[in-house]
């Protein structure tokens, strides 16, 4: 039955990703608590699953990021591979920035904010040491006048 949190419908539908690899993915993770299906296609890199509300039909979505962990938060960057726009799930977040981050066996409550200045470029430069890519895809970002955001997970407990 849907509920209502900050004045929007929500839904207990789960809408998997349009990309089968993403919902193959999560679906492989979650199912294995966590144990399989745990590194981003063929780049080794460990990955988080990120559940969220979307933020125009109130449904879970889900999206698997490379896991960029530091004392217990997640950053969260939204690069889509340095293309001119915004992920969707990026707008989803703002929206709705109570998360479930799965990194193991069980998902635990997290809530998102973006950061900007220093605070954005320390995460930034830990998020490169994981996928050094990233500044690949700034490059490309900035071609189109886009800096791509980063998010900072923090625990609610």
């Amino acid at each position: 039955m849907a509920s209502t949190r900050y004045g929007r419908a929500m839904s207990d539908e789960y809408i998997p990703s349009t990309l089968d690899w993403v919902a193959e993915q999560i679906a492989e993770y979650e199912a294995s608590g966590g144990t399989r299906a745990t590194t981003l296609r063929d780049t080794g890199i460990p990955i988080i699953v990120v559940t969220m509300r979307g933020r125009v039909s109130g449904a879970i979505r889900k999206i698997a990021l490379m896991r960029v962990e530091h004392e217990g938060c997640y950053a969260l960057v939204a690069s889509r591979g340095g293309a001119p726009t915004h992920p969707h799930w990026y707008q989803n977040l703002l929206a709705d920035p109570e998360v479930q981050i799965q990194d193991g066996p069980a998902p635990a409550a997290y809530r998102v904010r973006e950061v900007t200045g220093a605070e954005r470029e320390l995460w930034w430069e830990r998020s490169v040491e994981v996928f050094p890519t990233y500044d690949d895809y700034r490059v490309s970002a900035a071609e189109a006048d886009r800096v791509i955001p980063v998010l900072v997970a923090e625990p609610l407990s």
